[in-house]
């Protein structure tokens, strides 16, 4: 991922690059800001617990698998440090939940549930359904979620390729106002996953897309997302990418030092 990053670091604008007055608020308002905050001291205690725990677990990869280890045999040190997204990205998941104000929030790929609680933190009245694949792990989140009380997070379990029908049609007429893709990071399944979730979209929506330069396969879906027609403005972040499907703004896409 260097040789993106690079890409990146060269293109990315700031603030000044900005002519859209929604983006530009946006940037300035929620994704630069990074204050302190009480949830964020109790998440972060949360998550050193699950470093200093020692603890090892079988994990069931159903998706592209892990570029640092082979074995399943996994720590629960190993999966924060490599699998759970850093604290920086838990903190703008936070702050762009609190200024859309999501009534239905959708996370593919739980894993050990930390990321998930910066969502349900930042809007308790939201509905949060979060899938994963590797039972395990879910099992660790529902303890993570029930020592934080955050009782309102519905964790569902198996195999997203068929959970994610599954609840979409019992969503009926739901919007999902806020969808966080972070579970199979190859070309094929975003895609899919992107394109079952797009008619639960509305104008309001926000997607976050995980780790969009993973690999050629994550960084050709990305360029398709953008390419949708349903799609009007994107932010690129580098490790993640933001999408919106506001009616009657002109297309653009823009990449943004985060």
């Amino acid at each position: 991922m260097i040789i993106p990053y690079l890409k990146y670091r060269l293109r990315a604008g700031n603030a000044h690059s900005i002519h859209s007055p929604f983006v530009f608020d946006l940037y300035t308002r929620v994704i630069r800001p990074d204050s302190g905050c009480p949830d964020f001291s109790e998440i972060t205690a949360l998550r050193e617990r699950m470093i200093s725990s020692g603890r090892t677990i079988e994990v069931l990869d159903l998706g592209a698998g892990s570029r640092v280890s082979r074995s399943n045999r996994r720590s629960l040190r190993e999966i924060v440090k490599n699998a759970e997204k850093p604290g920086k990205f838990g903190r703008l998941f936070y702050r762009l939940t609190r200024h859309f104000r999501p009534a239905t929030v959708l996370e593919l790929g739980t894993s050990l549930g930390i990321t998930t609680l910066y969502f349900a933190r930042a809007h308790p009245e939201a509905r949060i359904l979060t899938m994963e694949g590797c039972p395990r792990t879910l099992e660790i989140a529902g303890e993570n979620f029930r020592l934080a009380k955050a009782f309102h997070i519905e964790a569902i379990g198996g195999n997203i390729d068929d959970t994610l029908p599954a609840t979409l049609r019992k969503l009926e007429n739901t919007a999902l106002d806020l969808v966080y893709f972070d579970a199979n990071h190859r070309y094929e399944p975003t895609l899919r996953y992107f394109r079952e979730c797009l008619p639960f979209a509305g104008e309001g929506s926000v997607f976050i897309f995980d780790d969009i330069y993973w690999s050629e396969e994550m960084t050709r879906a990305w360029e398709e997302i953008k390419s949708d027609p349903a799609v009007t403005v994107t932010i690129d972040l580098f490790w993640v990418g933001i999408v919106f499907f506001r009616k009657g703004q002109e297309k653009e896409h823009f990449v943004l030092r985060f």
